[in-house]
């Protein structure tokens, strides 16, 4: 790929190259959008092809993953894992089982931890795998077996200095601790090349609450920009899986209401807020039961509106935690209409592009997944210093060592996203990250 003279020049050539691959055209086109500015202020980044350096994946490693189901049948998936970036550090990026999983799919998540490893101060590089692979419904037999065929061939491209894997959707500590046992019987070492790992064998305190406790922390420092604090505010939360419980746990613990959670059935309203008691209802209905959300309606006779989202429901704080594109323009309208004054992405590129727009426009506080939802990548960048060390931290430390994390996180988006008395986090986190990187790529040289 030439180096492209114009911005829509640089899209129009990837569109081209990767015609179907629409996930990662909106990732980029979002990031190059906000940071063509700083970019054109700097021409030492186009002169060297940073950018078109950026958008090509170091490696990317497409192989079959053949294994046997309980019935003795032989079935057959795709496994795939993008190095998108490691210019800072050793990849790192978590892996995905879920029948929508595609090249592109990984390309649009590796693209995007590539800056937001970038912002969480850590020396880690990004990347994002995973396979066409449904762990629902499979009996943990299975789940071994497929963990076991799929580490069979990844295993050479890993290490502790080379790429370290965590987890992602279909990906939990049971896949992490059987392929952590096949990578460690196939190459003989027991080292820190996979985090979310069991806390008794490697693992690091509030891993598994990283991700949502991270987002409440985020939120927390734009308030506080605006003399608020979350203490007293209706929040709105989509989904129910790790992201939206930790989050929820969060948020509760530290004086908000709770007022919805949701599934792809549906949401649920409860307007009393969901309390620690409901919450741990859904943990047990999420994490060991496997049920719908609808099942905390009937429980606790509040209202379920089948087949929509939670974003119509008037709130202070609106935070998506369930999947991309789950949050459009016309809710955007909705949430402004009712009065939102934050919104902070717990998923990853949950907003379209036109709703970050319509944030943006009301100029209200909007902190997007790269920044808002580092505090997983953040914790799984701490398990492996503490494998370095031979040491575990307490749930406290690990902790604080967070909110550090976050805060500073916080402090370069609003370094490079204040526009007169206004900061656009979008702006701000896409700058900063970037900036890391290609600084570093330019002091390593072209390669």
């Amino acid at each position: 790929m030439k180096s492209s003279k114009s911005l829509s020049d640089t899209l129009e050539g990837l569109r081209k190259r990767y015609p179907s691959e629409t996930e990662f055209h909106q990732a980029v086109a979002a990031v190059l959008t906000s940071i063509w500015p700083f970019v054109e202020r700097h021409p030492k980044y186009r002169e060297a092809g940073i950018i078109e350096r950026l958008l090509e994946p170091e490696r990317a490693i497409l192989f079959r993953v053949a294994w046997k189901d309980r019935h003795g049948a032989v079935q057959v998936n795709r496994g795939y894992r993008v190095q998108m970036n490691s210019a800072i550090g050793p990849y790192k990026g978590g892996l995905r089982f879920h029948p929508t999983v595609t090249l592109g799919t990984l390309k649009f998540l590796a693209f995007e931890q590539v800056l937001k490893n970038a912002l969480t101060t850590l020396p880690l590089g990004g990347a994002k795998g995973g396979a066409d692979f449904d762990p629902k419904g499979k009996t943990d037999d299975e789940v071994m077996a497929f963990c076991q065929a799929f580490m069979n061939e990844l295993y050479r491209h890993l290490g502790h200095d080379i790429d370290v894997p965590g987890g992602d959707i279909g990906v939990g500590t049971r896949e992490i601790g059987y392929l952590f046992g096949q990578y460690k019987r196939l190459t003989m070492q027991f080292g820190g090349s996979f985090t979310g790992k069991g806390l008794y064998w490697g693992g690091s305190r509030i891993r598994e609450e990283a991700t949502g406790y991270g987002l409440i922390y985020f939120v927390e420092e734009m308030l506080r920009t605006r003399g608020h604090s979350i203490s007293g505010k209706i929040v709105a939360i989509s989904g129910s899986g790790n992201v939206a419980q930790h989050a929820a746990e969060r948020a509760i613990s530290a004086g908000a209401k709770v007022i919805t959670l949701s599934d792809s059935d549906g949401f649920i309203h409860d307007p009393d807020g969901v309390d620690e008691e409901k919450l741990a209802f859904v943990k047990e209905l999420k994490n060991v039961r496997r049920g719908r959300i609808r099942e905390y309606a009937r429980k606790f006779k509040c209202a379920y509106h089948p087949g929509k989202r939670p974003w119509g429901v008037k709130c202070n704080v609106a935070l998506p935690c369930a999947t991309q594109n789950e949050l459009d323009v016309r809710d955007a309208m909705e949430l402004l209409r009712n009065g939102v004054m934050c919104v902070a992405e717990g998923a990853n590129m949950p907003c379209t592009r036109e709703a970050v727009a319509a944030f943006t426009r009301k100029k209200i506080l909007f902190g997007p997944g790269k920044a808002a939802n580092a505090g997983g990548v953040s914790v799984s960048g701490l398990e492996m210093t503490q494998n370095s060390m031979r040491f575990q931290w307490t749930r406290d430390e690990v902790d604080r060592r967070l909110r550090e994390i976050i805060r500073a996180i916080h402090s370069q988006c609003v370094r490079f996203g204040e526009q007169k008395g206004f900061t656009d986090y979008v702006v701000g986190a896409n700058v900063a990250g970037f900036r890391k990187v290609a600084e570093a790529m330019l002091e390593q040289g072209v390669v």
